[in-house]
């Protein structure tokens, strides 16, 4: 869906992000794409658009090296973003995009800490050798290297560190976001103050509740059978 929608958009011509998503991986924010789609926010980038379209890994690697890409063309055809990688460049998106609200989807840290070394810990340290494809196992080590070496210093293994890191993140968006453009936002909170801060009305059906740990790794069968591994 999101490929044909990718077509249409004419070469040169952009639209503005109008939603930036400032919260990290495991916050509920691919309930939150689909939140923000349902509402008219659509089509909202998420990681999972980068391992869908491999033309779209390209920005991030080089964004590695220190080429902070043309944000236009890295979100051409999408009115909002949610997740990593574009979440770890919050404040450039912000520059970028001075009038887009922004949302900070935020969860119990111990919940999310949790949640975290289930998923992305082993997705990024394992998916970059045993991905599905070379283009998974790309999209992963981007991942390891933006996130896992980048933002947490390589060590994710460190609770406390990674906790602080966390915390640090939402003191640091509640800091610098004009109030007028902030919603920090848990997923438990359903449509409510989500609609309210995008001026739009609540949806009749329940909010989207998705890409649970369990989710997550039936998306990766390679993953369940190494953590098993591990575990025994």
């Amino acid at each position: 869906m999101h490929q044909a929608q990718h077509n249409i958009v004419v070469a040169g011509s952009f639209m503005a992000l109008k939603i930036i998503g400032a919260g990290f991986g495991r916050t509920g924010t691919f309930s939150l794409k689909l939140a923000l789609e349902q509402l008219g926010f659509g089509p909202c980038y998420h990681m999972y658009e980068v391992r869908e379209h491999p033309q779209l890994l390209a920005p991030w690697l080089a964004a590695l090296q220190g080429e902070l890409p043309d944000w236009d063309k890295v979100f051409a055809g999408y009115t909002s973003q949610v997740d990593w990688p574009a979440s770890y460049y919050w404040k450039e998106l912000h520059s970028a995009y001075p009038d887009a609200k922004v949302i900070l989807s935020v969860r119990d840290p111990e919940a999310w800490y949790t949640s975290l070394q289930a998923t992305i810990v082993p997705s990024v340290t394992i998916g970059r050798e045993m991905g599905d494809n070379a283009h998974a196992k790309a999209a992963s080590d981007m991942i390891y290297q933006t996130i896992y070496q980048g933002l947490f210093q390589g060590r994710m293994s460190d609770k406390p560190f990674v906790m602080s890191v966390f915390r640090k993140h939402i003191q640091e968006v509640r800091d610098t976001i004009p109030a007028n453009q902030l919603l920090e936002f848990d997923a438990r909170e359903g449509w409510g103050r989500l609609c309210k801060f995008l001026a739009v009305p609540v949806p009749s059906t329940a909010y989207p509740e998705t890409n649970s740990t369990e989710d997550f790794l039936k998306k990766k069968p390679y993953l369940r059978a190494a953590l098993t591994v591990d575990t025994v």
